[in-house]
């Protein structure tokens, strides 16, 4: 068929159908033997091993309680590991979803090094996180950074593009203490009051 009688197919959006093919624990199914969860450091991975929670918010204030998120990020020196495999104690890559009943969603990892951006400048720690969740027709791109680090999200080149400063603040993860281990709180809002920062990539 010619390429000019071709016609685009209708988008569609990223559905609650997430959980079920690939977040199956959250969708209460069985796990598959090789499963890319939300265990990105095991015990034994070196740095300061950390947990993020959060929740995610649509425009009214209601909870997603089926979003699906992907983390990549650097591991505790400032470098990434394109080479992923489940048996390595650290992989830079790794996914989780918001759970049906409480709505939150959970990540075991470390905390990362400071990476340079193109330009070999320094950017604060960070993680960059994609949202897929129903009504998004593409995914949405933001970054999580710390806010005990203060000082160097304060040099950061990246953050520093944001003008208002009060919007940078909607990216900046609070810490806090989960079980008695470092954890840190990240919520996510698609819209509205305090919507966060996403990226155009």
């Amino acid at each position: 068929m010619p390429i000019e009688l071709l016609k685009e197919t209708p988008s569609q959006t990223a559905g609650p159908y997430v959980h079920i093919g690939l977040a199956l624990s959250a969708a209460g199914n069985p796990p598959r033997d090789q499963e890319i969860w939300n265990e990105m450091a095991k015990p034994g991975a070196p740095g300061e091993h950390i947990l993020l929670l959060g929740n995610v918010y649509d425009g009214n204030g209601h909870l997603v309680r089926d979003s699906f998120l992907e983390f990549w990020q650097a591991n505790h020196e400032g470098q990434y590991d394109a080479d992923f495999n489940l048996e390595k104690p650290f992989n830079s890559f790794g996914r989780t979803a918001t759970t049906f009943d409480a709505g939150e969603w959970t990540l075991h990892t470390i905390k990362p090094g400071v990476v340079k951006n193109a330009a070999g400048v320094l950017m604060a720690p960070h993680i960059n996180v994609s949202l897929f969740a129903r009504g998004i027709n593409i995914h949405l791109h933001t970054r999580l950074y710390f806010d005990d680090e203060a000082q160097a999200n304060k040099a950061c080149p990246v953050l520093n593009l944001i003008e208002q400063p009060q919007r940078r603040e909607t990216l900046v993860a609070t810490r806090c203490e989960v079980d008695g281990k470092l954890a840190y709180r990240f919520d996510i809002r698609i819209q509205g009051e305090g919507e966060t920062v996403f990226f155009d990539f």
